[in-house]
């Protein structure tokens, strides 16, 4: 397999030198050619002697000679093999300011391309239906506060009091129900009255008694208090609207949409007026100390790229070199899948690569310029 790599990498630095040699010699045969053109005139206005004669074949062998020797030389001298490198763009980090609720924009603040700081407002948007809502739900939180409160008090006095009266007031239908009972009962054992009579009295004594009963468990509960439950309910309750309430602080809060970082305002997609969707991108800031190159790396030096190899990358326009590091390269290739390809196919996979530089004034590089990486051996 390696055998098969080599040969194959041996043949993509091979091929270009002699795609470079077929046209360097053509030219040269063409320049012999044309001096041979150009020396017919003078030859024919003169009569060469039967000296000169013989050696002008050997001279334009010469010439021809020579004029191969140097072109091949410069050929040879272009096919000189290259360091290792990678095509690509100059990129920041960036970071996209999402709309927490579909406002209209009513302040803009900065404008694109402008440096602020961590915390410095970019917009605005309307605030209005935001701070309504805060308020319900700062409402509901202290709707539920009080209720909780209300259960951790207890029953009021009064209330205790009323229930104590309506026992008193059951036990004395109770007494008076079961004295009529108690009279009318003999009567109808000796028939002096109907049975439904005695029948009536039996069932008012027996519901009077159920009243007794009833008023007495009231007051037992209002004097034994709230039970755990329901005091665990109302500061269940009491939590989510509190959280609620927090929830509409932070989206109003958000609003006013902040830097969350230094860095530079890079686009602005939305203008003064424009109601965003929720979550659609208000801003995008380009952040970091400073940029990187994302470059794409062929299948043939795959192999030899890692994160942490150093690297010099030349910016187009430029022509010092940049001091890089790989910070990451992927490990799926870009574009074809890899399992679609066979053969000379392979080599023209190619992989995500990002290199950092780290040269101090490589601050001042704007996004999007050409690049072109080298990989240190």
């Amino acid at each position: 397999m390696s055998a098969q790599r080599d040969a194959r990498h041996a043949h993509t630095r091979t091929a270009p030198c002699a795609a470079a040699w077929i046209p360097l010699r053509s030219r040269a045969l063409a320049a012999a050619a044309s001096t041979d053109a150009a020396a017919a005139p003078s030859a024919a206005a003169r009569a060469p002697s039967r000296e000169q004669t013989a050696a002008a074949p050997r001279d334009r062998a010469a010439r021809r000679r020579a004029g191969l020797c140097v072109l091949a030389a410069l050929a040879l001298a272009g096919c000189a093999r290259q360091p290792p490198q990678a095509l690509g763009t100059l990129e920041w980090d960036r970071i996209t300011l999402p709309a927490p609720a579909a406002e209209k924009v009513v302040r803009i603040d900065v404008r694109e391309g402008q440096r602020v700081k961590a915390g410095a407002r970019v917009l605005q948007l309307e605030p209005d239906r935001g701070r309504s809502q805060l308020q319900a739900a700062q409402a509901q939180a202290q709707q539920s506060a009080q209720a909780l409160a209300e259960l951790e008090a207890g029953p009021r006095r009064e209330a205790i009091d009323q229930a104590r009266a309506n026992l008193a007031a059951a036990q004395a239908q109770q007494r008076d129900a079961g004295a009529y009972f108690e009279r009318v009962r003999p009567l109808g054992q000796r028939q002096l009255i109907a049975a439904a009579e005695v029948d009536r009295a039996r069932a008012a004594a027996g519901n009077a008694l159920a009243q007794v009963r009833a008023a007495e468990a009231a007051l037992l509960e209002l004097e034994r208090g709230n039970r755990r439950e329901d005091i665990a309910q109302g500061r269940a309750a009491l939590a989510a609207a509190q959280a609620q309430a927090a929830v509409q602080q932070a989206t109003f809060a958000k609003l006013d949409v902040l830097a969350p970082r230094d860095g530079v305002v890079d686009s602005l997609p939305y203008k003064l007026g424009d109601q965003a969707p929720v979550g659609s991108p208000l801003a995008v800031m380009l952040v970091g100390p400073r940029p990187f190159a994302r470059v794409y790396v062929p299948e043939p030096i795959r192999q030899d790229v890692r994160v942490g190899r150093l690297a010099k990358v030349y910016v187009e326009g430029r022509e010092r070199a940049w001091n890089g590091r790989v910070r990451m390269i992927r490990s799926e290739s870009s574009f074809t899948p890899y399992y679609a390809l066979t053969g000379e196919d392979a080599a023209r996979l190619s992989y995500l690569c990002e290199v950092e530089l780290t040269d101090a004034d490589a601050v001042e590089l704007p996004a999007g310029l050409p690049v072109r990486a080298e990989f240190a051996p």
